[in-house]
């Protein structure tokens, strides 16, 4: 028996059925012919700001849907599925985008910030997406995804960061097996250096869509997430320690193209929180990262050095177009033993050598997943991807079964199997299927397709019974966000710029 199958065999059933997760999920508010909602934050709501359920993320347009933490895949599903159902009746004829690359966009300066009112927390929260702005552009921040936030009884920081670098190193599987971005409307890289290709349609004319023949997300590729300036951050996950000050170094390094920029412009403007290389922790990118519920006014690095880590966020998973919440149970059951088998298995110190090659993977990945007989760096030699796909899911089989013999049912073997048969058949991936249907169906247009899905998730949601007390309660979440705005607004006592100061204080990083 392997050390992690020892490891997997001595979690007792407490800890197993202890298991945690939420969901949270971007999506844009879209017009019905597939252009950026340039409307408020719909009034029905409530306040962004201070919402449990329902805020946005970079653009006032793009909602952000938050689940409790939930015992289960299918309370999770069931909770995700009632916030879409209490915001689609406050929509309109919107539509929220059905994929993670976006629908048709007016230039950059025009995609509007997300607005949270005038608490001095509110400001803060647009200037830094003014911040965002100015560094990397506004397109790439409407980019939305799947946050699955995961948590296991009894696993300390150290597990953690294990768990981490391992999830690093394999999360080329979940990219293969879920992304479903191999394509994106023109309007995205208009002006920009791309290196994609026309989709033609039958006829052999372009419909102004993007892709590339092999890709599986290209949310997740050069084109999405990713920073020049973030690319000097050598941030190790060796230990909670390690973590932190690399982090706390770019929180506190100014950063020269920043600095030019300022803090305010001639007119008083502000144009970003901070010279430094990161505005706030939530400007690092990453596929995964190490969480902890904060306190009010409290900095995640500060609550993460003083109480350790709580949970893991990954963030790697791309909206599926073919699901009318973008996600379904089965695939939060394949990151569940995906997870379990990261924790598990035997987890040695990343390097930076080791850290380059697993973002070339990812990038080779992202572009060329679907590619036959594409090679990934393991270690000092490459390996074919799908035959180390093939080796974590037979690695999987023992995890699967545990977890089914723990909470009952197969339904953690059916998740596995549906990664096999997926792998088994390259068309089957979300990825070719989003091509596929693409050109088979809506003549080669990535409007159309997202568009279609959309509308059909949309009539599919606000079919399913919305019960009173289900509308009800969104609509006391509404009523009390807005109460709580209009009190946080009135107890400010600090001017924005001292406020400003107080918050990013190096002091306010430490434990």
């Amino acid at each position: 028996m392997n050390n992690w199958q020892k490891r997997l065999g001595a979690l007792d059933v407490s800890r197993l059925m202890g298991m945690r997760r939420g969901i949270e999920k971007e999506s844009l508010r879209a017009t019905p012919d597939g252009r950026l909602a340039m409307t408020p934050h719909p009034a029905g709501l409530g306040s962004a700001l201070t919402h449990p359920h329902v805020t946005t993320d970079f653009s006032e347009s793009q909602l952000e849907l938050i689940t409790g933490v939930e015992p289960t895949a299918d309370d999770a599903l069931r909770e995700l599925t009632e916030i879409h159902q209490a915001v689609y009746r406050c929509l309109g004829d919107e539509l929220m985008w059905a994929s993670s690359m976006p629908c048709v966009l007016p230039d950059d300066g025009e995609i509007p910030l997300g607005q949270y009112g005038s608490a001095n927390i509110g400001r803060a929260k647009t200037v830094y997406r003014m911040g965002l702005g100015h560094r990397y552009g506004r397109r790439m921040q409407t980019i939305s995804g799947i946050h699955y936030n995961w948590s296991l009884p009894g696993v300390d920081s150290d597990d953690y960061f294990a768990l981490i670098r391992n999830f690093r190193r394999h999360s080329f599987l979940l990219l293969l097996l879920f992304g479903a971005s191999p394509a994106l409307c023109g309007s995205f890289v208009r002006g920009r250096e791309h290196g994609l290709q026309d989709l033609l349609d039958a006829q052999g004319q372009p419909r102004g869509s993007l892709y590339l023949p092999h890709a599986t997300s290209l949310r997740m590729g050069r084109l999405g997430y990713k920073s020049d300036a973030q690319s000097s951050l050598a941030v190790s996950y060796n230990s909670l320690e390690g973590y932190a000050a690399s982090l706390n170094e770019a929180l506190s390094r100014p950063y020269a193209p920043y600095q030019t920029l300022g803090i305010q412009d001639a007119n008083g403007r502000y144009q970003q929180l901070s010279t430094t290389l990161l505005q706030i922790e939530n400007e690092f990118y990453g596929t995964i990262r190490p969480k902890r519920v904060i306190r009010s006014g409290e900095r995640p690095l500060h609550a993460l050095r003083e109480r350790g880590v709580q949970y893991v966020e990954v963030r790697c998973m791309d909206l599926d177009p073919f699901e009318p919440v973008g996600i379904n149970a089965a695939t939060m059951r394949f990151i569940d033993i995906f997870l379990l088998h990261c924790l598990v298995s035997d987890s040695p110190p990343d390097t930076p050598a080791e850290i380059a090659a697993l973002a070339r993977n990812q990038l080779l990945t992202a572009s060329s997943g679907r590619e036959p007989g594409l090679k990934l760096e393991r270690g000092s030699e490459t390996v074919e991807l799908v035959s180390w796909a093939q080796e974590l899911l037979s690695d999987f089989a023992p995890i699967a079964a545990r977890l089914d013999d723990t909470l009952g049912g197969s339904q953690y073997a059916e998740a596995l199997a549906m990664g096999r048969a997926r792998l088994a058949a390259p068309a089957s991936l979300p990825s070719a299927r989003v091509l596929q249907s693409m050109v088979d169906e809506h003549g080669a247009s990535h409007i159309d397709f997202v568009r279609h899905a959309s509308i059909q998730a949309r009539e599919h949601l606000l079919a399913l019974p919305a019960t009173p007390v289900l509308l009800a309660r969104f609509d006391r979440f509404a009523q009390a966000s807005r109460a709580e705005q209009a009190r946080l607004e009135a107890s400010d006592t600090l001017p924005f710029e001292a406020f400003r100061l107080q918050y990013l204080a190096p002091s306010q990083l430490q434990a």
